[in-house]
């Protein structure tokens, strides 16, 4: 550096050289930092006009610093709102700063430059004063748009993490409902044409996406059909949802189809998944669908039809793959005819009818699901044996089940709960009288082939209770009180074949 490049050292000047020294080598180095600084910088008067502009803040801007001196910052920078709307110059926090004199900090807010883009800015406007008095603000901003973009996607990827783990609770809620409701009943028991008509109905619907409307008094397993159908189909590996429309509260109803927004209503702190939602790509079945209110059944049409929907209180709309199987206990065409279920859902969900058909209807059934019931109830009650004896099976068989299966399946778990010395101590309604003791003697008559039906049913009723074993204490002779011979003969002469117990963990009987 050349001598006269040189500042003089303190000891070669005056007190008032000293002066003009520090002025100068301040403004030099107030230049030096404005031009180094990493962040924008620039000032405004109190006209809002532009008194200078750091490079850093050109360089962002997309603007040369002359460009800018002298002009309205704002209306050249800072007009318009992130989401598109007009910035008003009496709204602007950097205006505001030599208007009220106090500092302003803003991270939520954009400036555009000369392209016409915007980027995201976090920015402080504060006061300048000249003896006491406001003459304009320093704005120091920076460019925050990869910090506001890795924010969001690390917001989304909460949420979407949120909404994974609410999805899987909440499945995990169903499936373990399902498992305390359901226990072992996976499967279907029973020999009855009416039960081999359903089966062979559950076969031919399975493998397709129909959707299926199953009808039937209450007990009689419509929910039942409805699993055997998921379960034999393609969807298997994805949850079958259940949702009972008479019990959920009229207001809730489509929150809980199609979940909500946060924000929507009072107590939406966030994000609610539906029921649609946690069924896409497997089965939502809609038990009592008879009860939903004639207002969301529109809704549902628009679902069955299109796969889209919309969450309350959100815009978007969201597409699922999910088939649907509806039950009832009412007659849907008279509730159309009332006006209280829409015909053209009616049709929409009757594509494949399945009739679950009561218990009265099917009797031959009762001994096998009597044994079947039995046999849960000592695994649930951790007893080695229960006897079902014939006079058991014969008291069933003559009772009318107003409640059905899930009412036999009451019945029993009440009698091994009163059990004494593994006898079963069966207690039915005496305020029920029995259809069959109500007939008369003729109406009660059995043909040959009838009885031999009869006892055939009822033989394997008593193996299936004693897990095939024919002879010795809890075998079948001892539960039909006949000698066991006289069991092996008949045995013979029916044609049964004794089959020794596999696991069945899944088979399950109606209810």
């Amino acid at each position: 550096m050349a001598d006269d490049d040189r500042l003089p050292s303190d000891d070669k000047i005056s007190s008032s050289d000293r002066g003009i020294a520090f002025d100068f080598s301040s403004a030099a180095m107030n230049q030096l930092i404005l031009r180094a600084a990493g962040e924008g910088i620039y000032g405004v008067n109190a006209d809002g006009k532009t008194t200078f502009v750091n490079p850093a803040a050109a360089r962002m801007l997309g603007w040369n610093a002359e460009e800018l001196v002298g002009h309205d910052m704002h209306s050249i920078v800072h007009h318009t709102r992130p989401d598109g709307s007009h910035y008003p110059e009496h709204d602007c926090p950097i205006y505001a700063a030599f208007r009220d004199g106090a500092v302003h900090q803003v991270d939520n807010e954009v400036f555009w430059r000369q392209d016409g883009s915007s980027f995201w800015v976090a920015y402080t406007s504060t006061p300048i004063r000249d003896r006491g008095v406001v003459v304009g603000a320093v704005i120091v901003f920076r460019d925050i748009t990869q910090r506001r973009e890795a924010d969001e996607k690390l917001r989304a990827a909460h949420e979407e993490v949120d909404r994974l783990r609410e999805r899987l609770e909440l499945e995990n809620a169903y499936l373990q409902e399902e498992i305390r409701i359901g226990g072992n009943h996976h499967g279907i028991v029973g020999r009855s044409p009416a039960i081999q008509k359903v089966l062979r109905q559950v076969e031919l619907v399975a493998p397709t996406d129909a959707t299926v409307l199953i009808t039937g008094e209450s007990g009689t397993g419509k929910e039942l059909i409805a699993r055997a159908i998921h379960d034999a189909s393609k969807r298997s590996r994805r949850p079958l949802i259940r949702i009972n429309c008479a019990t959920i509260p009229r207001e809730l109803f489509e929150s809980e189809f199609f979940g909500y927004a946060k924000g929507a209503f009072e107590g939406a702190v966030r994000d609610g998944v539906g029921r649609f939602e946690l069924a896409d790509g497997g089965t939502l079945f809609l038990d009592e669908v008879a009860d939903m209110p004639l207002e969301l059944q529109g809704k549902l049409l628009r679902v069955l039809e299109e796969n889209n929907f919309e969450r309350v209180g959100e815009e978007r709309t969201r597409t699922v793959d999910v088939r649907v199987i509806a039950a009832t206990h009412r007659d849907l065409k008279q509730e159309v005819r009332r006006g209280r279920f829409r015909e053209d859902l009616y049709f929409r969900l009757d594509v494949f009818p399945i009739e679950s058909v009561p218990l009265r209807e099917r009797r031959d059934d009762i001994p096998l699901l009597a044994a079947h019931f039995v046999q849960g109830q000592a695994r649930k009650l951790r007893r080695g044996e229960l006897k079902l004896t014939e006079g058991d099976v014969r008291r069933l068989m003559q009772y009318d089940w107003p409640g059905n299966v899930r009412e036999l399946e009451n019945v029993i778990e009440r009698a091994a709960i009163l059990a004494r010395h593994a006898r079963l101590r069966i207690d039915l309604p005496a305020a029920r009288p029995a259809t069959m003791a109500a007939q008369s003697p003729a109406d009660r008559l059995l043909t040959d082939d009838e009885r031999r039906e009869r006892d055939r049913t009822n033989i394997l009723a008593a193996l299936q209770s004693c897990g095939g074993k024919v002879f010795g204490r809890s075998g079948a002779a001892e539960l039909l009180d006949v000698k066991p011979t006289t069991l092996a003969s008949r045995i013979k002469a029916l044609g049964i074949t004794i089959e020794k117990p596999r696991d069945k963990g899944r088979s399950a009987a109606g209810r």
